[in-house]
């Protein structure tokens, strides 16, 4: 697949958190978004990369919704109604499912579900949340979305809801062990990984396990706290990416790989070269991409995004 050359190669060991390793890693730039993002939602099919919602450069809702098919950015399609921040995303059956977030640059929460199909290029409704949400994390396992965590008007949530396509309804599964927002979420081995997030000022390390056939929640390895980062699975282990503490105020450039055998999180140089929060990560072409995000801590729902896409690859 043919990229545009844009240079930021750059090549380096990675070092473990308190401890030695190696592990080659890159980054290069791609073309940028042709709007700038943050608390978006990002999705692939292994083709395309999709970017929905958010706010742009100027804080003010993005309603296109662009395609990067590995070469280009390209305005796909119109998000429907007057915007969205923080919502999340996923793609089942070939159809990229928009769920929940709040409205327009607000803190009033949606439980609508708007689904898009690429090959149509038509919108349509399916069945909504059990209860409005926004700053959740979805992923899809089993042919179904997983929605954890995530928060409303009044508080940060725990809650877990499964949908059913066949049925076009949504189920409740075992919640998170505490309420959380802006985690990242990811699929590995067949169980989810919930990673980090937040409730109000306080940011959290903790990483929880779902096993759906036990509907049962574990402890996994902590990370250092925070929020609103990013999270894919590349190479057969999970990367963390970004992110933001609201404590020291800071955006977060770190990147984190997790140690299986080690049953530990290692730090990964070179960090992402621009630190971003709302740090939406996908993998993509035998890489990550981190797409978009705000380079400015402490804005929540009028964030100012930014148009920067840069690629991730760890040596095989």
């Amino acid at each position: 697949m043919s990229r545009a050359p844009l240079v930021l190669a750059i090549a380096l060991l990675a070092g473990g958190c308190g401890g030695s390793g190696s592990e080659g890693s890159s980054w290069e730039a791609e073309p940028p978004l042709l709007h700038g993002r943050s608390a978006h939602a990002v999705v692939t099919d292994g083709t395309s990369v999709y970017a929905l919602g958010g706010t742009g450069a100027d804080g003010a809702p993005v309603g296109a919704v662009e395609r990067f098919d590995g070469t280009h950015w390209i305005e796909e399609t119109t998000l429907r109604g007057d915007g969205l921040n923080a919502p999340a995303a996923a793609l089942l059956d070939g159809r990229i499912y928009v769920i929940g977030g709040f409205g327009t640059t607000t803190n009033v929460t949606t439980a609508e579900v708007h689904v898009y199909d690429p090959i149509a290029k038509t919108w349509s409704d399916a069945a909504p949340l059990p209860a409005a949400r926004g700053g959740h994390a979805a992923v899809v396992l089993g042919g179904r979305i997983h929605v954890v965590g995530g928060g409303n008007e009044v508080s940060t949530l725990a809650l877990h809801s499964v949908y059913d396509p066949a049925k076009d309804a949504w189920s409740a599964a075992a919640p998170l062990p505490r309420p959380k927002g802006s985690p990242a979420a990811v699929v590995l081995d067949g169980k989810i990984w919930v990673i980090g997030g937040r409730s109000g000022p306080d940011d959290f390390g903790d990483v929880d396990v779902y096993d759906p056939a036990a509907d049962t929640w574990s402890h996994g390895p902590a990370i250092p706290p925070r929020g609103t980062h990013g999270a894919a699975v590349h190479r057969g282990t999970i990367y963390v990416l970004g992110g933001e503490s609201q404590q020291r105020g800071t955006v977060l450039a770190g990147v984190l790989r997790l140690d299986p055998a080690a049953d530990r999180w290692k730090q990964v140089r070179p960090s992402l070269p621009t630190a971003r929060v709302y740090a939406r990560a996908v993998p993509f072409a035998d890489g990550v991409l981190v797409v978009g995000g705000s380079t400015s801590a402490g804005a929540s729902h009028s964030s100012r995004g930014s148009a920067v896409v840069e690629r991730f690859e760890a040596e095989p």
